[in-house]
């Protein structure tokens, strides 16, 4: 690979990474499995996993269209966009990621008697909010060249990937890192996340200036 499409794989995979935070996401997915069985939780991790690649790579492919049907510039989704992360990193920051994302006690509850709930809540809104979707859309309007799209594909899949692993060994991870662990992994996931939400509003504000 091309050492310049390498480091623009790299940076990301880790931006998609911490937005997407499936680590940050393991306490919410044990309490929704509690009472599941080896074989139930792999099936869950499995299905979730598949949802999730499917929603991000439909938002991605069809980021472009939206804008367009829209009216929406470039810029507009840069800031936008940067506006909905930073809420995401901020959320990660205060250790609330899953009330921020839709996952309050209701749907927790509603979750614990749902048979499958693999694309709702896990994979959509969990896995696949609002900060990754924006994050796409913006990266599929940035890069125009299939070089840089079929990067962002991979990364996307390789996403999908980690998700699946962190869920299947989630009770082990639980287990070595702890709720304290777990929470500050995601504050310093947060953190990384605002940082990127701040880039892509200051890139926005100074090409709309420039624009004008």
């Amino acid at each position: 690979m091309d050492p310049a499409l390498l480091t623009f794989f790299i940076a990301t995979l880790a931006a998609l990474f911490s937005v997407v935070n499936p680590l940050g996401a393991v306490p919410v997915y044990l309490a929704m499995t509690p009472n599941y069985s080896g074989k139930e939780r792999k099936k869950t991790a499995f299905y979730t996993t598949l949802y999730f690649v499917m929603i991000l790579m439909g938002f991605f492919l069809i980021g472009s269209y939206i804008l367009s049907f829209f009216g929406i510039t470039i810029n507009a989704m840069r800031i936008a966009g940067g506006l909905v992360i930073l809420s995401s990193g901020y959320s990660l920051l205060n250790g609330d990621l899953g009330q921020r994302r839709g996952i309050d006690k209701q749907v927790k509850a509603e979750a614990m008697e749902k048979e499958d709930i693999s694309f709702t809540p896990l994979a959509m809104p969990l896995l696949s909010g609002p900060g990754s979707i924006s994050l796409l859309i913006s990266m599929n309007a940035e890069n125009t060249d299939w070089e840089s799209r079929l990067v962002i594909a991979g990364v996307i899949v390789v996403n999908g990937l980690l998700v699946y692993l962190i869920l299947r060994v989630a009770p082990f991870i639980s287990h070595l890192l702890g709720v304290a662990g777990l929470k500050a992994i995601t504050r310093i996931m947060g953190f990384i996340v605002m940082a990127i939400a701040v880039q892509y509003i200051i890139t926005g504000v100074v090409r709309l200036v420039e624009s004008l």
